[in-house]
């Protein structure tokens, strides 16, 4: 029970790796503030996993929202430890047709709502005043191109830089910060496509896509106190895939 007596918030966790941290983590023992934009996602999400989970519903990247999540966490536990920005979209097109509104909204959920989540759950831990930890959802995709997905691809690249530069800004609070870079994954959203197994399977050296429980137990070990001295640091986390980085589009 590493997290027990911990509280954490998780964004964008209505389904997927972020569900899947949360059930981790009320596992070993934390309350958890589960967000999701879907109101409803977010409400019967946290219902299936019992009174220690609180939703909090709404857009990640909203400032009122993320105060919201702050004050959920505080009033259920007294006290945040864990913030896991783990909410982004996916918005696909190629460089010469992208819309600018496209790109803004990108960067707003994706950018922006982990740069706020961290700011404003390290204002609360310094007021503590003894520490915790950040987490930051990367991406493959901010190592390695991927077709239509230049502006998605930039913000993964960021969050890794962020997590990086946070770590002259909170250290000596007793703060880690640091991100996860996950690579082809299982999730409600990538199994709409029925070959996305198989590909994946085919192009990965484990001969696998990652479970989301692959991603959440890596998760769960860079917020705990086993990694109590690692920040600044991104672990990849595709089953070799970017040590080779075979093309998904090799074929089209």
């Amino acid at each position: 029970m590493r997290f027990s007596d911990k509280t954490a918030i998780v964004t964008g966790a209505g389904k997927g790796i972020g569900l899947e941290i949360c059930r981790e983590l009320l596992g070993e023992g934390a309350r958890v503030v589960l967000n999701d934009a879907d109101a409803g996602l977010a409400e019967e999400a946290a219902s299936g996993l019992g009174p220690a989970c609180i939703p909090v519903p709404g857009d990640a990247s909203d400032p009122g929202v993320i105060g919201a999540m702050v004050a959920a966490a505080t009033s259920q536990g007294g006290r945040l430890d864990i913030a896991i920005a783990n909410a982004g979209i996916t918005l696909f097109g190629g460089f010469l047709d992208y819309s600018r509104a496209d790109f803004e909204r990108v960067m707003e959920v994706n950018l922006a709502g982990t740069f706020f989540l961290a700011q404003a759950a390290a204002r609360q831990m310094k007021a503590q005043g003894d520490g915790g930890a950040l987490l930051f959802m990367s991406s493959v995709t901010g190592h390695q191109a991927h077709k239509n997905l230049g502006a998605y691809g930039m913000t993964k690249a960021a969050i890794e830089l962020l997590a990086r530069n946070l770590v002259l800004e909170v250290s000596d609070l007793g703060i880690r910060v640091n991100a996860i870079a996950p690579g082809a994954t299982k999730t409600e959203r990538t199994l709409e496509d029925p070959n996305y197994d198989a590909l994946w399977s085919r192009l990965t050296p484990m001969g696998r896509p990652a479970e989301t429980t692959d991603i959440a137990r890596t998760a769960l070990f860079l917020v705990s106190d086993d990694a109590r001295h690692i920040t600044g640091q991104t672990l990849i986390v595709d089953g070799g895939w970017t040590a080779v980085s075979p093309s998904p589009y090799e074929n089209e």
